[in-house]
């Protein structure tokens, strides 16, 4: 009698490991890449208690959690960040130095995704002319084609164009972003470089889009404002007011506000608009029953509200903190659309940020925290005094941008000077300027290997064919800007700690307090794919939180 229980018992654990091993080899039928703009990764352990359960604390609780995720680069801005994250590599390998930078080239500024080749498609404005061609490596999308032998489709979508476009790489079936430059635009639109026509669910979304309702309402804090005990007092100093609006309080009248803010354009600036992101979300799944074929899908969705909030309010504003209360619900509706129209077990996803940001500057001051605000305008005419000081020249610097110096190599040769000796001698003065910290040559960053600390991530940022001659780094909590309100760039903690979180097929559960960089999210996700890793790649697998 024992032997045939043990024999049954046997057979049992045989088969439920066999149906077990049968579920984690399954490949997901979709994968979803969420990148929060400007989220530092405590806001989620700042506000934990007051998120729900099918939000952020649901992939928590149930995904897998990278305590200590961060960039290793510099400059810590949007553009640069989504091209890492999906190519998993830094600005040195695919291109992205920046969101707009000086190319020395053609000597004129450019912005990333900006391509006259092509046209807009959804409208007849001109902020469709863009394309991937400045990103030089391929995408995990690029990749999921090329291994489907470009079967299955790859969408990307945010409201910024570089947020939809990047992601997803190449050979994407489609990019969207938000237009709203003009009062009377109101449409998601694309590039001819994707397609000629809007498919009929984008048009579809447009005709009956929710973005008039959603402005005509009030933002007022979704709870008691006098239990946002994590933030700073509603009304202060630090926070930058919409037009029309005489303090940075709540309740905003957005209904009021709209004619004085961009109409539409004010969407960007409200919770609403990763409500909206959440709507257009929907609609493309649904459109292009993203989930539903042999095939595996990729969706790229970035949520950019968040920025603009952040830019304008601070990290420890009351609207910082409304913004991702509300958040967490737009996300525990996402989650359970997805759970309905493709399966719980049918699709894998990973939260992650593009940066994140430091305290208002002039916040930090009046607790007696060094912060700096750095003058362009004198800085630029340190510089100059340096050239004329050493090179009797104030021709020598060709552009000032990113905190690097591009030199004119046509003036020094006339000149008869060294190029190298130029950059040397301004790497050695620029540090005498009061908010710069450290200054190092392009030359330096190509014959040094720095292998740690805040030098690698400069270095892994210089990219040899495209940035300038002289890098610098200025002091923590520094900012070229007005004091009030925040930005980022930076390679500080501040900028660089993130969330990086994997849910769904395929993901353990658990958390890793190990330090994980940005760029190992592409080969990770390659890997339970099973597909080859973006060929510029110079992450890791992160085997703690695959199954």
């Amino acid at each position: 009698m024992k032997n045939i229980i043990l024999f049954v018992l046997c057979v049992f654990l045989f088969f439920s490991n066999c149906t077990e091993k049968k579920i984690q080899d399954k490949k997901p039928k979709l994968v979803v890449g969420i990148v929060i703009d400007q989220m530092r990764y405590d806001y989620l352990t700042r506000y934990a208690e007051r998120y729900g359960k099918g939000g952020f604390n649901r992939i928590l609780k149930n995904g897998f959690s990278l305590e200590n995720a961060h960039y290793n680069y510099i400059p810590t801005y949007t553009a640069v960040g989504h091209a890492s994250i999906f190519t998993g590599t830094t600005p040195n390998n695919h291109g992205i130095i920046s969101n707009n930078w000086y190319d020395k080239f053609l000597k004129e500024s450019i912005y990333c995704v900006d391509d006259s080749n092509y046209a807009t498609v959804g409208n007849s404005g001109n902020v469709g002319k863009k394309s991937p061609q400045r990103l030089y490596t391929t995408t995990i999308s690029d990749e999921l084609h090329l291994a489907q032998n470009m079967k299955g489709k790859t969408i990307g979508l945010s409201i910024k164009d570089r947020s939809a476009i990047l992601p997803v790489g190449h050979t994407a079936n489609g990019a969207y972003w938000y237009d709203a430059n003009n009062n009377n635009n109101n449409q998601w639109v694309t590039s001819s470089y994707y397609m000629k026509k809007l498919p009929k669910w984008v048009a579809d979304f447009n005709a009956n889009n929710n973005a008039d309702n959603y402005l005509n309402e009030t933002w007022n804090t979704l709870y008691d404002i006098n239990t946002y005990e994590k933030s700073r007092s509603d009304n202060n100093i630090f926070e930058k007011n919409l037009n029309g609006k005489a303090t940075p309080t709540f309740p905003k009248k957005l209904k009021e506000l709209r004619a004085k803010n961009g109409n539409f354009n004010l969407i960007k600036t409200v919770p609403a608009g990763n409500t909206y992101t959440v709507d257009f979300a929907k609609a493309a799944i649904i459109g292009e029953q993203l989930g539903k074929t042999a095939y595996t899908d990729f969706l790229t969705v970035s949520f950019s509200s968040t920025d603009y909030i952040g830019h304008r309010y601070g990290v420890a504003a009351v609207e910082t903190e409304d913004t991702y209360l509300r958040l967490d619900k737009d996300l525990e509706d996402f989650f359970t659309f997805l759970d309905t129209e493709v399966g719980k077990n049918n699709y894998t996803l990973f939260l992650t940020a593009d940066h994140a940001a430091v305290h208002v500057p002039a916040y930090l001051q009046s607790l007696k925290i060094s912060a700096h605000y750095m003058d362009a305008k004198k800085f630029k005419k340190f510089i100059l005094e340096i050239t004329q000081k050493y090179f009797n020249s104030k021709e020598l610097i060709e552009n000032i941008s990113n905190y690097q110096i591009f030199l004119n190599k046509d003036k020094i040769a006339s000149l008869g000077l060294d190029k190298n000796e130029v950059a040397q001698k301004l790497a050695e003065e620029v540090i005498n300027f009061d908010k710069i910290y450290k200054a190092v040559t392009a030359r330096t960053l190509q014959t040094t290997n720095f292998t740690d600390g805040i030098m690698n991530s400069l270095q892994n940022g210089y990219n040899q064919k495209f940035s300038g001659d002289v890098l610098m780094i200025p002091y923590p909590a520094t900012l070229i800007r007005e004091r009030k309100g925040t930005s980022h760039g930076s390679g500080y903690s501040y900028d660089t700690h993130i969330p990086i979180i994997f849910y769904g097929n395929g993901i353990k559960k658990g958390k890793s307090s190990k330090k994980y960089s940005i760029i190992d999210i592409a080969p990770t996700i390659s890997n339970l794919l099973k597909i080859e890793s973006p060929n510029g790649t110079s992450g890791k697998v992160i085997e703690e939180a695959l199954k």
